[in-house]
This record gives C-alpha cells, structure tokens and sequence, in this order.
C-alpha cells in the first residue's frame, strides 16, 4: 500500500485508506482532509508532486484545484450579503451599472452565483491570453447578450462566473477578488488557499498532469458529454498546458485559478459546514450560511446536460453543498453533520471517462468515521 504521510483521528482511519488506495492506482500526488465542528480530524498526504515522481508531495504541496475555486468565490458573497454590502436579489446592474446592456437589466446578482444568467461563454470567443486582462474580459460580458432569458434555464458558467461575480464583488469593496479573499477569508482562518499564484508560491506548485488518455499529453476543459480527443477544441475549451504557464498562474481568473491543498479546502470550507464559525473566527451568521443552499434551479444544466440543483454559487446535494473542479478535485460542506471534506490531487482524469471515483471514496471513509 502506498505510504501516506500525516495524522488521522481514531475514527478517521478509513480516509487513509482511501488516499492510499488512490495512490495505489490513478493518483500520482493527492491530499485529502476532514474537519468536523471545525476541528481538524484528518489530514493526509502522499505521492509525488511531479509527474517524473522525482519531487514528494508534502505536507505544503499545492495545486490547481480549478473550479473547486468557485466554492471560494461564492462565500466571498454570502460574506459580503450577510453584511448587508450586497443584495444577491438586487439587479447586477445596481452595482456594475454597464452591465444593464443587451438585454440584461434585469439580471440578479444571484442569476450569476446559480449559472442562470445566460453567460455560460464568451461571444466571440477568447484565448487563454485574452483571460489576463480584466478590465477587458468584464467590459465584454458586460456588453453581451444572454442566450436564454435569465432565470429560466441554468447552464454553467465554467470561466465567465468568476469574473461575472469577482466584478460585482470589485465595484461594492473596491478591492479585487483575490485580495478580499485573502484579507477577509483566508488570512483569519489562516488558510493556505490563493485566488491567483504569486512568485513566492512557486517552489510549492506541483502542475497538474494531464489524464493519460489525453491526445498529444494536454488536456482541453470541455463538456462532460464532448469528445475529449475532439478537434478542435470547443470554443470554450481551456488547454492544461495554457493553464500550467506562469501567465495563468499570475492572473486572477477566479473560476480556475485557485490554489491550495485539502487541508486549505477544507478549512475555508468548513465555515460553512459550522453555522458561520471556524474556531474563534466568525465569517457570517447561520442565516447567511444557509443561503448557500437556497435552491435557486432544478433541472437540466443545459451546458453540462445532467439534471443538477444550484444553490447560491454551489451545488445542492440533500443537506450539504459544494462543487468539484476539473480533473478531479472536491470539497463537501455538510450542515447537519458539521463536516468539511476535500480531496485535492495533481493527476487529472477526463470527466467522460470510465468514471472518476477518488473523491467520493474519501467522502465515503469520512462518513464512515462519523458513523
């Protein structure tokens, strides 16, 4: 069995287990955590940090976790509307007032947290580079036209989202997304997550690495009905190579571009799981974490074409909340059992493979450990 690195309660057990049969078969370097009434009750780590297996993935080790980063974002807001700073039922346009254009006056900012805006790409669409320039991406969408009636139909947002909310966010503090994440969510919990990847980070990235199915060893974001050998990349698709480079890293793209292990995950994300409290540190009252589960669409994504329930930036499952990202990684927010699971890892897998189980074997031992 592979050798996994950390502590574990006694309960908690099974998690390692888990990891380790992870890094016994698809995983090259992964993390997994548990937090349970804020207190963290298991936190391991294995593998390599490379995909040459020259580097050990350590307790430091961190990675792109892609759209787990939309987790963040969307506490960012229920932070800001427990505050009384945002109104989540409030025209878009009340805050970011260009975005009234092509028809979107009536778009709430909760239309953007639920992907029920209409803005699930860019038209035309942008390359990769084209994402490092702020000010220009949100002018665009701003001047888009939705393509369904906002609030009618959802359709997830895989890259607009963060910068559609990281904009509303932007005009009411005047501060960018990744330095209000960093000030009032990170730096209080003490959680070594970042929206955006700075110089001093370096030396502790590992890069994801593509699935091994993946043609000529990249990897393009698509769909999970798309072809993953399809050529050439759907207009929406974002290359792993692309999002490896430096210049991605730098740039502030708060849909994927978010950095950390399960143990950051996990930390963040159990402020909700706990009523609004990590330890001694309130972020939002109870009534403001349950927002996060206020249904806001049942139905059929019309992007992903599977049948899903959004929440406020979040995806509904019974009593918890959360989302997965790209290749893999995901973290889970139980209300009624206090506990916060993420699992995060380097190694890619194509989401219309054989079916990707890591994640929900820890999820699984998590729950175990509770019962």
């Amino acid at each position: 069995m592979a050798e996994v690195h950390g502590r574990c309660g006694k309960r908690f057990g099974a998690v390692r287990d888990a990891l380790a049969e992870t890094l016994d078969g698809q995983d090259v370097g992964a993390s997994a955590a548990v937090f349970v009434d804020g207190e963290l009750v298991a936190d391991v780590w294995g593998g390599y940090a490379d995909a040459a297996r020259t580097r050990d993935w350590t307790r430091d080790t961190i990675t792109n976790v892609f759209s787990t980063t939309k987790t963040m974002v969307a506490l960012c807001a229920l932070i800001l509307a427990d505050r009384g700073d945002l109104d989540l039922s409030a025209p878009v346009a009340r805050y970011w007032p260009e975005f009234a254009a092509a028809g979107k006056e009536n778009v709430l900012v909760r239309n953007l947290l639920s992907h029920t805006a209409g803005l699930p790409d860019f038209a035309p669409p942008r390359a990769e580079r084209d994402l490092y320039d702020w000010p220009a991406v949100t002018a665009g969408l701003a001047a888009q036209a939705p393509l369904w009636e906002p609030g009618t139909l959802a359709g997830y947002h895989s890259v607009t989202q963060g910068f559609l909310v990281g904009e509303v966010i932007r005009r009411v503090t005047g501060r960018r997304l990744a330095d209000f994440f960093a000030a009032e969510v990170a730096g209080p919990l003490g959680a070594d997550f970042h929206i955006t990847q700075s110089a001093g980070l370096d030396g502790r990235f590992s890069a994801p690495i593509p699935a091994p199915d993946s043609p000529s060893g990249d990897m393009v974001a698509a769909p999970p009905s798309g072809d993953p050998a399809a050529q050439p990349p759907p207009a929406n698709g974002v290359r792993l190579s692309a999002a490896n480079a430096v210049a991605w890293r730098r740039a502030e793209i708060p849909s994927a571009s978010g950095y950390g292990n399960a143990r950051s995950v996990a930390a963040v994300q159990s402020v909700l799981a706990c009523g609004g409290t990590a330890g001694a540190v309130r972020l939002l009252s109870r009534a403001g974490c349950e927002r996060a589960r206020e249904e806001q669409y049942r139905g059929v994504d019309q992007i992903l074409g599977v049948s899903i329930r959004y929440g406020m930036g979040y995806g509904i499952f019974d009593r918890s909340c959360g989302w997965a990202g790209w290749g893999g990684s995901m973290v889970l927010a139980d209300f009624s059992r206090r506990m916060s699971v993420a699992y995060v890892m380097n190694q890619m897998l194509q989401p219309s493979g054989a079916g990707d189980y890591r994640a929900l074997s820890v999820v699984m031992a998590a729950y175990e450990g509770l019962d």
